[in-house]
């Protein structure tokens, strides 16, 4: 329980971060403030991580939901990049970082899912 809590906090801190990061309400000019935010940010994202990578597996059950979890999360970033894709590219040139997060969300996926049926 302990671990689903910092997965949490450091999901919402991760999220929170990077909205600060887009200075919605043009509260902060860029420069210093905005290092910090970043720093904080890939901090956070560290955080976020090494626990998502420790994730031990339980039994079926927690897999199975450790699997759909991952299947929702990976469409709704493909989804979401896909569609940042197609209105930049109406509005005009798609930005390079959209289209090579695409690409690597997709190539993480197929070698990953090669690399596992290879292995085991």
């Amino acid at each position: 329980m302990k671990h689903t809590y910092i997965h949490l906090v450091s999901a919402v801190l991760v999220l929170v971060l990077s909205v600060l990061l887009l200075n919605p309400f043009h509260i902060w000019m860029p420069g210093m403030t905005q290092m910090t935010v970043l720093g904080c940010l890939l901090v956070a994202f560290a955080v976020l991580s090494v626990y998502l990578l420790q994730e031990n597996g339980g039994d079926e059950r927690e897999a199975t939901h450790r699997m759909l979890a991952g299947r929702v999360a990976f469409f709704i970033g493909s989804l979401i990049l896909v569609i940042g894709i197609a209105v930049e590219s109406v509005h005009g040139t798609p930005n390079m970082w959209l289209v090579l997060s695409l690409a690597g969300m997709i190539l993480g996926k197929v070698v990953a899912r090669c690399y596992s049926d290879w292995k085991y």
